[in-house]
């Protein structure tokens, strides 16, 4: 009687010491769901470079300033460009052995007035300067008509800033003959419309572009940039017309003498 009144005695402490264990581990909250895979974050220097040349090309959008570079192709020895950024955000792009196979050096401007394209006095043409306008001062230049090298100074700053645009920012290593801080530049979207050529772009501190590679070609800064004027001025008189485009009109093209 008293074996089996002990026995119960030290069942009934076992039960003690395990019943609230066993239902505290049922009230326990239920394990954490695992988390949903997500994707690949943008690695840290990228992100960084992203912000640092969006900061440079803040900067280049407010640098107003008159300078020269060098503009390579892949077909056409090395001319000298000369870029003018206003202090009233007019600008200037003279770009000379571009027109007509070559022979005809232009302009292109943006002014209050409009976007115009300017025919120089060249090889290809000895007439006087005259301009053509091709539209309001923010519309951009028609494809056959567009020389390229302005972008870099005016609408592909916009870009370079939108943190919202389809690129991947990293360091790069200058093209040679430039210095600064150069960034590569691709584009993360599939359309054959991408919002900039991809490429490098080299900025000084103060926002000076130095050196651009894409493309159109290779700019390199040539010596130091001078004061920008209040305004531009285009390099002649405007006229009814037609602007000259990149390529010389075919012998087929062209009147024969008698026809009208």
């Amino acid at each position: 009687m008293h074996a089996h009144f002990r026995a119960a005695r030290r069942l009934t402490g076992v039960l003690a010491l395990t019943l609230p264990a066993l239902l505290a581990a049922c009230a326990a909250d239920p394990p954490a769901p695992a988390p949903l895979a997500t994707a690949d974050p943008v690695p840290a220097g990228m992100d960084a470079a992203r912000d640092e040349l969006a900061a440079l090309a803040a900067a280049a959008q407010d640098r107003h300033l008159t300078a020269r570079y060098t503009f390579g192709t892949a077909d056409v020895p090395v001319r000298t460009i000369v870029v003018t950024s206003a202090n009233d955000g007019t600008w200037r792009v003279d770009v000379p052995a571009w027109g007509l196979g070559g022979t005809v050096d232009v302009s292109l401007a943006a002014t209050a007035d409009g976007l115009f394209q300017c025919a120089l006095p060249s090889a290809g043409r000895p007439e006087p300067a005259t301009c053509v306008r091709l539209g309001d001062p923010d519309e951009a230049v028609p494809r056959r008509f567009d020389p390229r090298v302005q972008h870099p100074f005016t609408d592909w700053l916009e870009v370079l800033t939108d943190r919202r645009a389809p690129l991947a920012v990293s360091p790069a290593t200058a093209p040679p003959g430039a210095t600064d801080q150069c960034y590569s530049v691709e584009s993360t979207s599939a359309s054959l419309n991408a919002p900039l050529d991809v490429g490098i772009y080299c900025y000084r501190e103060d926002g000076t572009p130095t050196a651009v590679r894409a493309d159109f070609g290779t700019l390199k800064l040539a010596g130091e940039p001078g004061p920008a004027p209040a305004t531009v001025q285009l390099a002649g008189p405007v006229v009814d017309g037609d602007p000259v485009g990149l390529t010389a009109p075919s012998p087929s093209d062209t009147p024969s003498a008698g026809t009208p």
